[in-house]
């Protein structure tokens, strides 16, 4: 199992703050092993997510990083235009050496599309058609008037996830053989609100796996909010104060820490409450966010330490010996 951090850029400063925190979180991330980091992508609404840009403040986080595996969770495809995501990614992998990892989706933010021209009714059709477009062009295909891409990217194509809820979703992302995103969180049905998330996503997998190409390797990322502190209370008291942003109506720290589907306290804490998720042992990637508890800039990072330190560790995960960080980041594996 991979280890990842995700980030929303979500922290209560001005944008520029934004990135060079959430740069930072990497960068330390990478710094106690970490596999992967990933990034959201919002357009317009800074208190739903902080980065409309996602491939360019990875480019900036390459610069400043060596190993880690950088991943964008997601790009919102159909208001993108497929040849230009194309020729955007086939430069940032270069540019990264080869680390990164493609997450996109059709978007979940009806209101954004207008701005771009485009109907949310249509998102899904919109979303099939350029993703083909993105798989032509990375495989060198023509995309008309003998136009193919330029630089190469042919290693894409085994770096694409697709962010889905539904087990139709699913099963595509397993016919295609491309990896699978699940949710930190999502709606429960109307006839079953209180079905766990692993209940929900557990079909999804099923799709996943039953559609997936004989001799093709499963990619899973199952991404949760984590958040760790030294003492149970600190945990509790910031995820309240985030929590309660969301102005919904749970009574209770509790109710809203099970509505939002949080693990949250010590390193034990955590290690038990992740631990009850079944659907963790059909992953691949592990990937944690300390969304929706959004507490300060240095309680990310010693929640990203005691990741690392002490529960990761419980699932089986390991850093990478050092002597492969140092060939990494030397060019020499």
């Amino acid at each position: 199992m991979r280890l990842g951090f995700f980030s929303r850029l979500l922290n209560e400063v001005p944008a520029d703050e934004r990135y060079r925190l959430a740069a930072e979180q990497i960068g330390h991330a990478e710094s106690f092993g970490f596999d992967t980091a990933w990034v959201a992508q919002h357009h317009f609404d800074g208190a739903e997510g902080g980065l409309p840009a996602p491939l360019i403040f990875l480019a900036h986080v390459a610069a400043r990083t060596s190993r880690i595996r950088l991943g964008t969770g997601i790009i919102t495809l159909p208001l993108e235009h497929p040849v230009r995501v194309a020729e955007d990614t086939a430069v940032l992998d270069l540019l990264t050496g080869g680390r990164l990892e493609v997450g996109v989706g059709s978007g979940g933010t009806p209101s954004s599309f207008t701005a771009f021209g485009t109907e949310s009714a249509r998102r899904a059709a919109v979303y099939a058609e350029h993703l083909a477009v993105l798989v032509d062009a990375w495989s060198g295909r023509d995309l008309g008037g003998g136009n193919r891409l330029y630089p190469a990217a042919p290693r894409l194509l085994d770096a694409v996830w697709e962010a889905t809820f539904s087990v139709s979703g699913g099963a595509r992302a397993g016919r295609a053989g491309n990896g699978l995103m699940l949710s930190r969180t999502q709606p429960r049905p109307e006839e079953h609100p209180e079905a766990t998330l692993a209940e929900i996503q557990r079909p999804i997998v099923d799709a996943y796996y039953e559609n997936l190409p004989t001799g093709t390797a499963p990619r899973i990322v199952a991404s949760r909010t984590a958040f760790v502190a030294d003492s149970r209370a600190e945990a509790l008291r910031y995820a309240e104060r985030g929590l309660s942003r969301a102005r919904l109506p749970f009574e209770t720290s509790r109710d809203r820490i099970t509505a939002f589907d949080v693990h949250v306290g010590t390193p034990q804490d955590v290690i038990d409450s992740l631990k009850a998720d079944p659907t963790l042992d059909r992953v691949t990637d592990l990937v944690l966010q300390v969304h929706s508890v959004d507490p300060p800039h240095p309680l990310i990072l010693r929640s990203i330490e005691l990741l690392a330190t002490e529960v990761a560790p419980a699932f089986g995960w390991a850093p990478a010996p050092a002597t492969e960080m140092t060939s990494t980041r030397t060019g020499t594996a």
